[in-house]
């Protein structure tokens, strides 16, 4: 957490001669632009500019300049560069030339649903990930082959688990970049992986998360070997979830943020969810389609996970994958939370039945809960979020 002259002071003592701004695209995409260190300071007092009409999802061509202010609490060092002339990375803000933010920045996005919370509620909300990504191998030109790395399964060890060296190489280049990770493991399917995060503020947890998968990446680039975050790379293996664990800093209010985000499940879902692969995924593998809760039930589309803490407020929603905007995710996530909270809403009964078991007739009792679907295709999640008032108070675009 440094401010702008500590970075600046150790820009120059640490010989960094490089400094990557990033941002992201509406998708969530990452990007970013290199400057000398020598033009640091200009970058803090007056941004640096860029063609947002090149970026997808911003501004057209006749309303294309925006600019870009590295925010210094978020400076990390990128440990696979040389020592000598260092590059750091900063994460940034944007904003239109007259200084006012821009509307479609989703950190700022994010940001403002934080401070939102904070302001008129008094709560604060932690966040955790847990990120599933597939290791496939290349071909003789260098090109991603559907070939995975092994054949290990759910928690295998060496020989059978041939990714555990490369998992910890990706936990050691984080803890370099002040990231910190909790746990790793092989996952089920032949080649998948999945490491998970520290619970932390949103801001800092989505930060992680864009972070972790490119040096998840740029690990597995370094290894001959290509990073899949795609939810379903493998038509017939498990798919690869973004699971989001968040917790209430008012532990009494847990029902109602429970409640509030079961409310809008509908209409997160295309943020959640948001390529047609998605959608194949949804309903098997551990990915719940029905829009229900349970304690430590995985079939459904929230589950409270067992703990020994009896203060713990900690929810899983297990439907997310990799290719969403996390900001805009965690964004809409904090916006439902709140709106459980402000009505004080009440979450239905919680499901102990098996929602992945397909053997149910129309006689059990698993078809008389009537529970709600997810949206079963891409096309209809959008629908519904564009029909959703809720997304647009929420995203303000």
């Amino acid at each position: 957490m440094y401010s702008q002259s500590e970075v600046l002071e150790y820009v120059e003592e640490e010989d960094v001669k490089f400094v990557r701004l990033a941002f992201f695209d509406l998708r969530g995409v990452q990007k970013n632009i290199s400057i000398m260190a020598t033009q640091l300071q200009s970058a803090f007092e007056n941004g640096v500019s860029f063609d947002a009409s090149a970026i997808y999802g911003f501004e057209t061509p006749e309303k294309s300049d925006l600019f870009l202010h590295p925010d210094p609490r978020t400076i990390s060092i990128l440990p696979w560069r040389p020592n000598t002339g260092k590059v750091v990375r900063m994460f940034c803000t944007i904003s239109h030339p007259d200084g006012t933010p821009y509307k479609k920045d989703c950190r700022t996005l994010l940001a403002n649903a934080v401070k939102k919370a904070k302001a008129e509620f008094n709560v604060d909300f932690s966040f955790g990930t847990e990120i599933e990504f597939y290791l496939f191998k290349l071909d003789e030109k260098g090109e991603p082959t559907k070939i995975p790395f092994d054949n290990a399964s759910y928690m295998d060890i060496a020989p059978e688990d041939k990714g555990e060296n490369i998992r910890r190489e990706i936990c050691f280049t984080l803890e370099q970049m002040g990231i910190q990770p909790e746990a790793s493991h092989h996952e089920e399917g032949p080649g998948q992986n999945e490491i998970d995060f520290r619970y932390s503020d949103a801001l800092t947890a989505a930060d992680n998360a864009a972070t972790f998968k490119w040096i998840v990446r740029t690990r597995a680039a370094s290894a001959g070997l290509y990073a899949d975050f795609s939810p379903k790379p493998l038509a017939d293996k498990a798919g690869s979830g973004f699971h989001i664990n968040i917790s209430c800093s008012d532990n009494t209010k847990k029902r109602n943020v429970l409640a509030g985000i079961l409310k809008h499940a509908e209409e997160l879902t295309y943020y959640m969810n948001c390529t047609e692969a998605s959608y194949d995924r949804l309903g098997s593998c551990k990915a719940p389609c029905y829009i229900a809760w349970g304690h430590e039930n995985r079939s459904a589309f929230i589950r409270v996970p067992a703990t020994t803490n009896a203060d713990a407020s900690r929810i899983e929603i297990r439907t997310p994958d990799s290719e969403c905007n996390v900001y805009l995710v965690f964004t809409l996530l904090i916006h439902a939370a709140l709106d459980g909270i402000k009505n004080n809403l009440e979450p239905p009964e919680p499901i102990t039945e098996n929602l992945f078991d397909k053997s149910h007739g129309p006689s059990t009792p698993l078809r008389d809960l009537r529970l709600k679907s997810l949206p079963d295709t891409l096309d209809s999640a959008r629908e519904i979020a564009e029909q959703s008032s809720f997304i647009k108070d929420a995203l303000g675009f």
